[in-house]
C-alpha cells in the first residue's frame, strides 16, 4: 500500500490503484496518519488534525466512526487501536512525503560529491514522487 500526502491524499494498492476514500475528513484522517506512519497517534492530536477548531460534540466517537470507515477502505488491518490512540500500519518508505525527502536528501549528497549523472537520475526520480509517478529507488 502506498500513500500520497504530497497533494490531494490518496491511498494506492499494490497495483497502484487509488482506493476510494471519500470525503475531506477521512482524507485528512489519513494524511494526520500517514504523517506518522507506523507510530501510534492519541486520539487528542488525530482530533486537533481532522477538525482543527470545529470540533464535533462527541469528537471521540467523531473520530472512531471515521477510523471504522477508512478501515472499511485500506483493510482491517491497515489500522490498529490501542492505548496510545491509532497507528497507521505502514513504514515511510510507503508515504510519499518521506520517499520525496529521502531521495532529495540523496541527490544533494551525489551533487556535493561531484557524481553529476547519479543526482540528476536521483532528483529526477524525487520529482516523479511529486508527479505520483512511480519511482524506481
Amino acid at each position: 500500500m502506498r500513500y500520497l500526502i504530497l497533494g490531494v491524499t490518496e491511498a494506492r494498492d499494490e497495483r497502484g490503484a487509488a482506493l476510494p476514500l471519500g470525503g475531506m475528513r477521512l482524507r485528512a484522517l489519513l494524511a494526520a496518519l500517514a504523517l506518522r506512519p507506523g507510530r501510534a497517534v492519541p486520539v487528542t492530536e488525530l482530533v486537533a488534525d481532522v477538525w482543527a477548531d470545529e470540533l464535533p460534540a462527541d469528537a471521540t466517537a467523531a473520530l472512531q466512526a471515521l477510523v471504522g470507515r477508512l478501515r472499511r477502505v485500506l483493510g482491517k488491518d491497515a489500522l490498529t487501536s490501542g492505548p496510545g490512540g491509532y497507528r497507521l500500519v505502514a513504514r515511510p518508505e510507503d508515504v510519499d512525503l518521506y520517499v520525496f525527502e529521502r531521495l532529495a536528501r540523496q541527490g544533494g549528497a551525489e551533487l556535493e560529491a561531484d557524481a553529476l549523472a547519479d543526482a540528476a537520475r536521483t532528483l529526477r526520480n524525487a520529482l516523479a514522487v511529486l508527479s505520483r509517478e512511480v519511482v524506481d529507488g
